[in-house]
């Protein structure tokens, strides 16, 4: 079938819906919509079976629905509407929630907001082509992992249960005022406003928690920490108890530990509240309002305080499988996050286990820069490099690690130098349902020494096209190119069950030497050494940085403040789509910039 995403970004979701359509032998296009008249072209330039709109928060112009079947995702269960779905249900602790979807009629506000997009709603949806529920976690999900994990699965099922429909000319679909409620307290909501998000640090820890966890993403919670006004992000529950509320008490690997009515709360992130104010690590943003603050550091392998404390870095043994564990906000990595996982892999490499397995989280394995962080430096180019240096420095402890064999556990999705972190590990195992960007698309040539782990995983015409076409990759794609070795269970204990299993069968005794010395033999019959491979990277690298060639600070720029998207990259559009695409900066949500390449990118070279 020839289906088309009309989307505002092409997000995690509308990716992971692409991937899933494509792998199951559909023809598949993306439109962005951004602007009415736009959109009406691109979509009669596509001339599509099937309009799909995965996160769109944008109305349907009527000259598309009423000729077209267009149907759209609303990430919520059948009688809920508003533009704050999943705001709502994780602030209102929600206990069962769902996807429907719904055919757009020009009736309803919808109220898809994806990630977070506030606006005044998708009002003309109706009938309902499909829906699926599940249950909510007891404690406060971070809205970004619930569109990212149920939401996501939920919707993809959907969009299946669409696409058979579709093709069934006796289906007709269900009056959304006749279908079954099935969740309690639906109904028509409006956009979450700040001041409903509001609290104050005196409530109970679990209350704001809530709050904040219900914002993450965009827009953030409004409220004041250490004298700062900012937008909260990334919270944590502490272990301190008996201060006064709003009291900073700690900080620790950029987080800040602020006191609550009953206990304690880290805070990762924060966004001044000024013009242009950027996202950052806490204690970034606060700044000289720390001083006095204690630090309080804890190593990857130490005892910590409590099972559940605060740290971005795990180490942890189990017999002959050392598992190391780094979760980082956003799968984003700035010096500082990989000087501790650098110093982590080096302490595990020294242990005498036979497997390491590198895990990363379950929203993001890594996307590589922190381009907030760099954005923000008072010399962005000097961060770059210096960004660009200390995460080769991860890359090559992976690569050249023979004491154990090395898994790299991709729980979830990743993007650019994020992708190509872990493709030195001996055993790469991607979760299924993770989209992988193995690209670099922000106007960077690229280094964590991809031009040597990338060819001789998918070899170097492989290496070249996935570079130069510029697409997402699903887990299964990315194993039948290469990419990754082993695809493990979608639902997360069922991957982490099956992750153990799978370290346990790397780690028999001999198998583990065998293949530990075969690892150590090619690494010294390398006729170029690494070094090479770094040197080319960087040299490329210094022009992009240095001289901006291929617009890297605009991209980065657009990135970090959000810009809309110009059009829709012409990669994207449906294959025999003569309509208008835009061949500049596209900025996805959450996901890489589309920029122009130098007029010849240099080859990545033949491995040798």
């Amino acid at each position: 079938m020839r289906i088309l995403l009309l989307v505002s970004a092409f997000d995690g979701l509308s990716q992971r819906v692409w991937c899933a359509l494509r792998d199951a032998g559909h023809e598949v296009g993306v439109l962005l919509a951004t602007g009415e008249r736009e959109t009406v072209e691109g979509v009669h330039a596509a001339a599509p079976d099937l309009i799909i709109c995965p996160h769109l928060t944008e109305r349907v112009p009527a000259g598309i629905r009423r000729t077209w079947r267009t149907i759209v995702l609303h990430p919520g269960p059948v009688g809920d509407r508003g533009p704050s779905a999943l705001d709502w249900a994780i602030a209102d602790g929600a206990r069962t929630w769902g996807v429907t979807a719904l055919q757009a009629t020009g009736d309803q506000d919808t109220g898809d907001r994806g990630e977070g997009d506030q606006g005044e709603g998708d009002r003309h949806a109706g009938a309902v082509w499909a829906t699926r529920t599940f249950g909510m976690p007891s404690m406060p999900p971070r809205r970004s992992a619930l569109y990212g994990g149920p939401v996501a699965d939920a919707a993809v099922e959907c969009v299946f249960e669409v696409v058979a429909k579709a093709g069934d000319p006796a289906f007709t679909p269900v009056p959304a005022e006749n279908a079954p409620t099935q969740a309690p307290g639906t109904g028509p909501r409006p956009a979450m406003t700040q001041a409903d998000r509001a609290f104050d640090w005196s409530a109970p820890t679990e209350t704001v928690l809530r709050r904040i966890r219900a914002a993450d993403g965009v827009p953030g919670v409004r409220t004041r920490v250490g004298g700062l006004e900012a937008y909260a992000y990334d919270a944590h529950p502490g272990v301190a108890r008996g201060a006064r509320p709003g009291t900073i008490l700690a900080r620790r690997q950029g987080a800040v530990l602020v006191a609550t009515g009953d206990g304690s709360l880290w805070i990762g992130h924060l966004r001044p509240v000024t013009e242009g104010g950027i996202k950052l690590p806490a204690t970034t943003a606060l700044g000289e309002r720390l001083r006095g603050v204690p630090n309080s550091p804890v190593e990857a392998y130490a005892e910590p305080e409590a099972p559940n404390a605060y740290r971005q870095v795990r180490y942890r043994r189990a017999g002959p499988v050392g598992w190391l564990s780094f979760d980082f906000y956003n799968g984003a990595m700035a010096p500082g996050h990989c000087r501790r996982l650098l110093a982590a892999l080096r302490h595990a490499a020294g242990q005498d286990t036979r497997v390491l397995v590198l895990r990363g989280g379950i929203e993001a394995f890594s996307n590589g820069l922190h381009l907030n962080v760099i954005e923000s430096a008072p010399d962005p180019a000097g961060a770059t490099w210096a960004n660009i240096r200390a995460i080769n420095d991860v890359c090559r402890e992976i690569i050249t690690c023979t004491r154990q064999v090395v898994v790299a556990a991709y729980a979830g999705n990743a993007g650019a130098g994020g992708v190509m972190l872990g493709l030195g590990a001996d055993v790469v195992a991607a979760r299924d349902g993770i989209v992988l960007n193995p690209y670099y698309d922000i106007g960077l040539f690229g280094s964590e020494l991809h031009t040597y782990t990338l060819p001789r995983r998918v070899g170097a015409d492989g290496a070249q096209q996935l570079i130069d076409d510029r697409l997402p990759v699903s887990a299964g794609e990315a194993a039948r190119l290469g990419l990754i070795d082993e695809i493990g269970p979608r639902h997360p204990e069922a991957y982490a069950q099956w992750l153990t299993a799978l370290a346990e069968r790397h780690a028999d005794a001999r198998e583990s030497r065998r293949r530990r010395a075969a690892k150590a033999r090619r690494l010294n019959a390398e006729r170029i050494p690494l070094d090479v491979y770094e040197s080319r990277e960087l040299a490329e690298m210094s022009r992009d940085v240095y001289t901006d060639r291929s617009g890297f600070a605009a991209a980065r720029r657009a990135f970090v403040n959000k810009a809309r998207p110009g059009g829709t990259p012409r990669r994207l559009l449906l294959a025999g789509n003569t309509g208008p695409a835009v061949t500049g900066r596209v900025r996805p949500a959450n996901g890489p910039v589309d920029q122009r390449r130098p007029a010849v990118r240099p080859a990545i070279p033949v491995p040798g």
